[in-house]
C-alpha cells in the first residue's frame, strides 16, 4: 500500500468517524426536541380539558339559575312551598355552589377570576331581588308576590348576570380555540420530528453498513448512497404531501366547528325567546280564565238588577249602566289576553284575503281619519286561507291604528297581500310551505332594535300612559300562531315600519262553520218557557247568578258543580238542555257531553267558557258557545238557539264528536 493510499484511507476513516459523531449529536438533539414537543402537546391538551370543564360549568350555572327562576314563577302562582318553593331554593343554592366551583377552576387566570367575582356579586344581587318575591309567596300574599316577581323579571340584574356568564364562556371558548391550535401545532411538530428521528436512525444504520465495507467496496457504497438519497427525496415528498393533506383537513374541521357554534347560539337564543313567550302566554291565559269567572258574576248580577229596576230610578240605572260598561271593557281586555295566550276559541272559515282587505277600505278610512292616506294593494290571485275572519279584521285594524300613531296622525299607509313560499324558520319559527302575506306599512318614525325585539311582549308599549294597553301586537302574535302562521316586523328608525302576518294556504272548501258565539246574537230576549235545563258549573258564584238568570227567563234550571253530579242527575231526570262550563276539575265539559250522549240523544247542548286550552276547540264544533262574561240577553239568545237546533243535527254532532 502506497503512502498516498494510506493517507487516502486515513482521510476516509476520519471523515466516517466525524460523520458518526455528528449523526449521534443530531440524534440526541432530535430526541430532546421530540420529548419537548410531546410535553408541550400534553400541556395544551390539559388546557383544552380545563377550558371544556369551565365552559360546561358555566352552562350548568346558567341552567340552575333558569330552573330556579322558573320554579319561583310557579311558586308565586301556586304558593306551594313543598314543591315549587323547595325547587326554587335548592336550585338557587346549587347555582351558588357551582359558582364557587367555577372560582376554583379559574384560580390561575386573573382575568377570569375578576369576571367570576363580578358574577358572584350579580348572583347575590339577583338573589336579593328574587328572595323578596319568594318571601311574599311563602307568606301567601297572592298578587303581591306576582307583582314582586314581575318587578324582579324587569330588573337589569338578570340580563347582566346572563351576560357575565356568556362573557366567561366566550373567553373560555377563545382560550379553547387558542389551545386547540397550539395542540395541533405541537402534534404536527412532534410527528414531524419523530419521522425525522426515524429517518436519522435509518441513516445511522446505513452509515454503519457503509463503514464496515468502505475499505473494500467504495463503488458499491457510492451507489447505495445514491439510492438512499433518491429514496429520501421520494419519502420527503410523500411526507410533505401528507402534512399538506392533514393541514387542509384541520382547517376544514375548524371552519365546521365555528359554523356549528354560530348555529347553536342562534338556536339557543330562539329557543329562549319561544320559551319566554310560551310561559307568558300560559300565565295570561290562567289570569284571564279566573278574571272571566269574576266578571261573569259581576255582569250577571248587574244585569239582573238592571232588569228588575223600573220607574223613576234613573240615577241607580245610570250607575248600573256605568258599572256594566266597565265590566264589558274588562271582558274585552281578557279576550285580548286569551288571544295572546292562544286560548281564545277561533271561528275559522275559508277566507279570500284580497276580498276581505278590499272590503275593509271604508272601515279603515273612517277609523284612521282624513289625514291618513290609505293605499290598498291586493294580489288578484291571492290563495285562500282558513282563519277567523273577524279576528283577522281586528288584527288589520290594530296594525292600522298603530301605523297611524307612529305617523302622528298624518302620512301614507299601505295595506297589501301577496303569495309567498317560505322555508322552515325563514320567518320566526314558521314551518315551510305556502303562505299569504298581509302587510301593513307606514311612513312613521320606525322602531329601534330594542323596541322591535320586545314588540310582541304583553303590556309593552311605547305610547304615552292611557294611550294603549300594550296588547295589540301580542294579540296579533297569538292569533297568527293559533292559526298556524307567524308575524314578522321590518323597521328602520326614521323610515317607517312594515308588519306582516303570514297565514297558511288552505285547500278547505268554502263551507259554513257550525261553531259560532251565541254572545253575538241580538240583545232581544228569546225564550222557550218551561224548558228543563241542567246547569254544570264548578264556580259557585257563576252557578248561582246563572240559575237566577235562567229562572228570570221562565226556565226550570237544576244546578250541579261537577260532571259526576250531572251524570247522577241525568240518570233519574229528563232535561231539554245541558249548559256546561268547558274547563272543570276531574271532567271537562266536552268529556261530560260525550258521556251523556252515549246513553241519551234527545237534549241540546250549550257550552259556556272563559278560557279554552290547546286541543279543546274542536270538541266544541257543532254546539252553541257562550263566552264569559255574558248578559242575561246573551244567555237568553244562546239558550234559545241551542233549543232550536233540530234533533237530527244534535245526533250528527254527537256522532262526529264520538269519532273524533
Amino acid at each position: 500500500m502506497t503512502p498516498q493510499e494510506e493517507i487516502s484511507f486515513d482521510w476516509r476513516r476520519g471523515g466516517a468517524a466525524a460523520g458518526a459523531l455528528i449523526a449521534t449529536l443530531i440524534l440526541l438533539a432530535m430526541v430532546v426536541l421530540v420529548a419537548f414537543s410531546n410535553r408541550a402537546r400534553d400541556d395544551a391538551l390539559e388546557g383544552e380539558r380545563h377550558a371544556y370543564d369551565v365552559t360546561l360549568l358555566v352552562r350548568t350555572v346558567d341552567a340552575s339559575i333558569s330552573q330556579s327562576e322558573a320554579a319561583l314563577g310557579r311558586f308565586v302562582l301556586d304558593e306551594k312551598v313543598e314543591t315549587s318553593g323547595n325547587i326554587y331554593y335548592n336550585q338557587w343554592r346549587l347555582a351558588g355552589y357551582q359558582i364557587r366551583q367555577l372560582d376554583r377552576l379559574v384560580a390561575r387566570d386573573a382575568e377570569q377570576r375578576t369576571r367570576v367575582g363580578d358574577l358572584r356579586q350579580l348572583y347575590q344581587q339577583r338573589g336579593v331581588e328574587l328572595a323578596t318575591a319568594a318571601r311574599a309567596a311563602a307568606g301567601r300574599q297572592g298578587s303581591g308576590a306576582i307583582n314582586l316577581y314581575y318587578s324582579a323579571a324587569l330588573s337589569p340584574t338578570g340580563p347582566a348576570l346572563r351576560a357575565k356568564l356568556s362573557e366567561i364562556a366566550d373567553n373560555e371558548r377563545a382560550l379553547l380555540r387558542e389551545r386547540m391550535a397550539q395542540t395541533q401545532i405541537f402534534s404536527a411538530e412532534a410527528d414531524r420530528l419523530t419521522d425525522y428521528l426515524s429517518w436519522l436512525g435509518l441513516i445511522v444504520g446505513a452509515a454503519a453498513i457503509f463503514l464496515s465495507v468502505v475499505a473494500v467496496q467504495a463503488l458499491r457504497l457510492n451507489a447505495a448512497a445514491r439510492r438512499l438519497a433518491e429514496s429520501q427525496l421520494e419519502r420527503a415528498e410523500g411526507l410533505e404531501q401528507a402534512v399538506a393533506e392533514r393541514t387542509r383537513e384541520l382547517l376544514t374541521a375548524n371552519e365546521a366547528l365555528k359554523a356549528e357554534a354560530v348555529e347553536r347560539q342562534a338556536a339557543e337564543a330562539q329557543l329562549r325567546q319561544v320559551q319566554k313567550m310560551e310561559a307568558v302566554g300560559q300565565l295570561t291565559g290562567g289570569i284571564a280564565h279566573d278574571f272571566n269567572n269574576m266578571l261573569a258574576v259581576v255582569v250577571g248580577g248587574i244585569d239582573l238588577a238592571r232588569r228588575r229596576l223600573n220607574g223613576p230610578r234613573r240615577e241607580v240605572l245610570n250607575h248600573l249602566h256605568n258599572a256594566m260598561e266597565g265590566a264589558t271593557r274588562a271582558a274585552a281586555l281578557t279576550r285580548r289576553l286569551l288571544s295572546f295566550a292562544r286560548s281564545e276559541p277561533l271561528l275559522p272559515e275559508r277566507v279570500d284575503s284580497s276580498e276581505l282587505v278590499a272590503g275593509m277600505s271604508d272601515l279603515l278610512d273612517r277609523t284612521l281619519g282624513e289625514r291618513i292616506q290609505v293605499e290598498i294593494d291586493i294580489a288578484a290571485d291571492a290563495w285562500p286561507i282558513y282563519v277567523d275572519s273577524h279576528q283577522l279584521e281586528n288584527a288589520i285594524v290594530n296594525l292600522a291604528v298603530n301605523a297611524r300613531d307612529a305617523m302622528d296622525g298624518t302620512g301614507m299607509m299601505r295595506v297589501s297581500t301577496a303569495n309567498v313560499t317560505l322555508a322552515a324558520n325563514q320567518v320566526g319559527d314558521i314551518q315551510g310551505g305556502d303562505y299569504v302575506r298581509i302587510s301593513v306599512s307606514d311612513s312613521g318614525c320606525g322602531m329601534t332594535d330594542e323596541v322591535r325585539e320586545r314588540a310582541f311582549e304583553p303590556f309593552f308599549t311605547t305610547k304615552p300612559v292611557g294611550k294603549g294597553t300594550g296588547l295589540g301586537l301580542s294579540q296579533i302574535f297569538g292569533f297568527a300562531h293559533q292559526s298556524g302562521g307567524e308575524v314578522g316586523i321590518e323597521s328602520k328608525v326614521g323610515h317607517g315600519t312594515t308588519v306582516s302576518i303570514y297565514l297558511p294556504r288552505t285547500d278547505a272548501a268554502a263551507t259554513a262553520v257550525p261553531l259560532h258565539p251565541a254572545a253575538q246574537r241580538s240583545d232581544l230576549d228569546t225564550t222557550v218557557p218551561g224548558a228543563r235545563i241542567l246547569l254544570v258549573e264548578d264556580d259557585p258564584r257563576v252557578r248561582s247568578s246563572t240559575v237566577e238568570a235562567l229562572e228570570d227567563l221562565d226556565y226550570e234550571p237544576v244546578a250541579c258543580s261537577s260532571g259526576a253530579e250531572a251524570i247522577d242527575l241525568f240518570a233519574g231526570q229528563q232535561f231539554d238542555l245541558v249548559i256546561s262550563d268547558v274547563i272543570m276539575p276531574e271532567m271537562t265539559g266536552p268529556e261530560l257531553i260525550r258521556n251523556l250522549k252515549a246513553t241519551h240523544d234527545d237534549f241540546a247542548v250549550l257550552f259556556v267558557t272563559g278560557y279554552v286550552g290547546e286541543g279543546e276547540t274542536h270538541d266544541l264544533v257543532g254546539h252553541e258557545l257562550l263566552r264569559k262574561p255574558f248578559t242575561v240577553s246573551a244567555l237568553a239568545g244562546a239558550v234559545a238557539a241551542a233549543l232550536s237546533r233540530p234533533p237530527s243535527a244534535r245526533l250528527r254532532t254527537s256522532a262526529s264528536a264520538a269519532k273524533g
